[in-house]
């Protein structure tokens, strides 16, 4: 599958290696591909080779998948610049959280209780399918959930779109997720996007990311 993920930091780059490891087709897409090579995007990529680079709007052109993995308050100007018309009809991952560092640390959240960003991403690009999954936990562990003792724990998704969500759950499988749980429409990203509060005090007190949720039935 040919895939387009936006943005090129630490989840970014998780989330590219894993896909071109599985034999997909990977251009990351940044606001600045000059800029992008001149930092350091060289290492990484000599380690990635079958990796792409373009502009956001290159990048989604002929993807079949969007991953968005922006910053939240980054992610609906990168949408915009991808443009409409590239994004119209395709499947939107969204990985992004709506935190807000003007505060320091830990972050607080710019959306919640009554709306997410999610949400705001699909009001904002309503051709898109957009579905929300993997911002509960650490990249390492989106990608290879098994880093952890058992790897049997949970992860979800939400979107309006059952066909998109039966894409994403697929493609979560394939990275070795075994428990994806559906949890309805596009506004119960509300949920796991408020999960990071507490996510973020886990962090705090564990002193380590490699944790996640697993939800007993």
């Amino acid at each position: 599958m040919r895939i387009a993920v936006l943005g090129t930091g630490m989840v970014g780059r998780a989330i590219a290696a894993r896909l071109a490891e599985l034999g997909h087709e990977v251009v990351m897409g940044t606001r600045d591909a000059t800029a992008t090579r001149a930092g350091d995007w060289t290492d990484w990529a000599t380690a990635h080779p079958q990796v792409g680079l373009a502009g956001y709007a290159d990048a989604t052109t002929d993807a079949e998948l969007v991953v968005n993995a922006t910053s939240g308050d980054g992610s609906l100007p990168a949408l915009t610049a991808a443009g409409e018309e590239n994004l119209a009809g395709k499947v939107l991952l969204d990985i992004a959280n709506p935190l807000d560092f003007g505060n320091g640390f830990p972050p607080t959240l710019s959306v919640l209780n009554d709306d997410s960003l999610a949400e705001r991403i699909q009001r904002a690009f309503p051709r898109t399918r957009v579905v929300k999954a993997l911002n509960t936990l650490t990249a390492d562990l989106m990608t290879h959930p098994r880093q952890l003792a058992d790897g049997d724990h949970s992860v979800f998704v939400s979107g309006d779109d059952p066909e998109a969500k039966k894409l994403v759950s697929e493609l979560l499988t394939s990275f070795g997720h075994t428990d994806v749980i559906d949890l309805g429409d596009i506004t119960t990203a509300r949920g796991t996007e408020m999960l990071l509060p507490i996510w973020l005090r886990l962090y705090g007190r564990l002193g380590t990311p490699l944790f996640n949720l697993k939800v007993i039935r």
